[in-house]
């Protein structure tokens, strides 16, 4: 088929929006999208053949748009556990593409009630707080990682659906819920996805990469949001570690697809029609092609949990069925007018799912962390599918703000202090972008075990001025090579029990610790896991804490310093007074808390090794990149330069 005679995204010719209503028209997609530097108030329309692709690679990136469908089940692309339910992985190509002005689609687009038939969550409240428990006491407090997201589904059906319901509900959105970053309706041969999503997945234009963790809910009161709950919500310390770890999980993958991994923006307030979050924004720059930053940045904490490979299992041990597209994204992929790729892809969540048929799902999450309330994370899920379930009128509309005149609670001084107090909790080293450094300090072995904060830990040690390589704890080879390794060795963190010793993991791991503290002579670094696995081999023994530190910012005294550090760990090293001085005598130094006996951190020059429990790399930990550069030079020995 011929392209037509216009580029996309420029003013064009007019475009009726009936046109969509007949049953011979190509599959379409309608996009409000508040990408920054676009224009807000305009409607873009996309019509072209779908058709299915194997692999994020597979996606085409042409001067005309294409919308990828991207399924949760394509995180299988990373090697991660997931069900596979058959989702495929569509894409709609656009042969054209026009830009309508918001308020001529607003009076153009069905406006007529869609009314849904049956409707339910397949998991009711109670059996949903119980799974809250159960996932806080046997995840969460057995190490398993420091947050996970468990979905819910709100299912039911609308009769003789059609595309103008489709339509129609693309309307109620667009006016009734505020603060999306995209709102959307997509029609296919075999579904429709209409929603209003207001986390950016992953966006990269002229080379600069954007991601945008966002977590922490503040649910409306019935009598419409104050500021002043709202600043008891930005009080809440579950809510700000619950928005510190997914920064922390984003920076990951930030540090794996940036080439000067990532810088840290905000932290700032969305206000939607039911409920607002905290949120940050992450920018980074980046020479890999779109499709890699797309694979690489499946898929966010925000939507899986931390460490997303672990959360992944969790995910398939607690919910019911796949995931279809929830927590995946629509990706938008074209070039700019230099020819440069661009890509644009928000989160999948906030959507309804609706089969031809008229089966409707608008799957919802919760992040549960430590700290959770089963009975708040269950009203979370609910304020959460309120605004698809307020354009479907199962509920009712949003509670007005109670303060007149309309004012964003955000441009309150008191709420913008709140926001700016957090900021202050977060590492310098993290609100700027880094340069690249020479590697001059020689070349260090990172060991991953299952947990890409060593992608953080690797940006930091560069930023040291070493060379770093990161290999998984399972590669073939990697036993061999880290024995023969000359440079600095460094044991990284992962999730689960460090004394299991039905643990393949753990055995290889133990292993691995032994023989380079026995023989290793270019220094040894251990973070968390790594930390405990050498406490182990000196004796120390490991024990589960009596409540897991995930996410937890604490002032601790480090070698005689006091330091703010971020903990991520269920279990710890003990160590009281008379061990501590039997170790001293021996050349080993402990930093241990005097009232728990839980060790901080442990270190010997003579024998050229380190550990620390809390995570250097962390966002929390306020002088972490300064602490790696001197527990570096401390372990390694004199002449083998680092």
């Amino acid at each position: 088929m011929p392209q037509p005679q216009f580029s996309p995204f420029s003013p064009f010719s007019p475009f009726a929006l009936s046109r969509l209503l007949d049953d011979g028209a190509p599959p379409f997609a309608l996009l409000r999208r508040r990408t920054p530097g676009r224009d807000h108030d305009t409607v873009e329309v996309l019509l072209g053949p779908v058709h299915e692709a194997a692999r994020l690679a597979d996606l085409p990136v042409r001067e005309l748009p294409t919308l990828a469908l991207v399924p949760f089940r394509q995180i299988r692309e990373r090697g991660f556990d997931v069900r596979d339910d058959g989702t495929p992985l569509s894409v709609l190509c656009a042969e054209e593409a026009y830009e309508v002005p918001l308020a001529e689609a607003l009076a153009a687009l069905p406006d007529h009630c869609v009314r849904v038939e049956g409707g339910g969550f397949d998991v009711g409240d109670e059996e949903y707080a119980a799974t809250v428990e159960r996932v806080i006491r046997d995840e969460i407090g057995r190490g398993e990682g420091a947050n996970f997201v468990i979905r819910r589904t709100y299912e039911g059906r609308i009769g003789g659906f059609g595309r103008a319901d489709a339509l129609a509900l693309f309307r109620r959105l667009l006016e009734g819920e505020r603060g999306a970053y995209w709102t959307y309706v997509v029609h296919t041969p075999d579904r429709t996805l209409v929603g209003a999503s207001p986390e950016v997945h992953v966006r990269m234009t002229g080379g600069t990469v954007v991601m945008n963790p966002i977590s922490g809910t503040y649910r409306y009161p019935a009598g419409g949001p104050t500021a002043e709950s709202l600043l008891a919500f930005l009080g809440d310390r579950k809510e700000t570690e619950e928005l510190s770890m997914v920064v922390d999980e984003e920076l990951k993958m930030m540090c794996t697809v940036g080439d000067m991994g990532g810088t840290v923006v905000g932290p700032r307030l969305r206000e939607m029609a039911h409920l607002a979050h905290t949120e940050y924004e992450l920018r980074g720059r980046s020479s890999l092609d779109v499709r890699e930053v797309l694979r690489e940045t499946m898929f966010a904490a925000t939507v899986t949990g931390s460490p997303v490979q672990n959360a992944c299992r969790v995910i398939e041990r607690y919910e019911n069925g796949g995931r279809g597209y929830y927590a995946g994204a629509l990706a938008l992929l074209g070039l700019d007018p230099s020819g440069a790729q661009t890509l644009d892809s928000p989160i999948l969540i906030r959507t309804a799912d609706i089969a031809p048929d008229g089966t409707l799902r608008v799957p919802v999450g919760a992040t549960l962390v430590r700290h959770s309330d089963p009975r708040g994370e269950v009203a979370e899920t609910h304020a959460k599918a309120a605004g698809v379930l307020a354009a479907l009128g199962v509920r009712g509309a949003a509670p007005r703000p109670a303060s007149s005149g309309g004012a964003r609670l955000a441009d309150d001084p008191r709420v913008r202090a709140a926001l700016a107090a957090r900021r202050a909790d977060l590492a310098p080293f993290w609100l700027r972008m880094q340069e690249r450094m020479p590697a001059a300090g020689g070349h260090a072995l990172v060991v991953d075990g299952e947990d890409t904060f060593t992608a953080m830990l690797a940006h930091v040690l560069r930023a040291a001025g070493l060379s770093v390589t990161v290999r998984r704890y399972d590669e073939p080879g990697l036993r061999e090579a880290a024995s023969a390794w000359e440079g600095p060795v460094v044991l990284g963190p992962g999730p689960g029990d460090p004394a299991d010793g039905a643990d393949p993991k753990m055995r290889m791991l133990r292993g691995l610790a032994g023989e380079l503290l026995a023989s290793h002579r270019g220094g040894l670094l251990g973070v968390c896991l790594g930390h405990e696995l050498l406490a182990e081999q000196i004796g120390l023994p490991l024990v589960r804490k009596a409540e897991p530190a995930q996410g937890a910012q604490v002032r601790i005294d480090l070698f005689g310093r006091p330091e703010v550090v971020g903990f991520y760990n269920t279990y710890t090293a003990a160590c009281d007074a008379g061990t501590q001085a039997e170790l001293a005598a021996h050349g080993v130094e402990v930093s241990r808390d005097p009232l728990t006996d839980e060790v901080h951190a442990l270190r010997c020059a003579a024998r050229g090794f380190a550990g620390v429990q809390f995570h250097p790399e962390s966002v929390l930990t306020l002088r972490g990149a300064e602490l790696v550069a001197g527990l570096v030079r401390a372990v390694v020995p004199v002449g083998r330069g680092a």
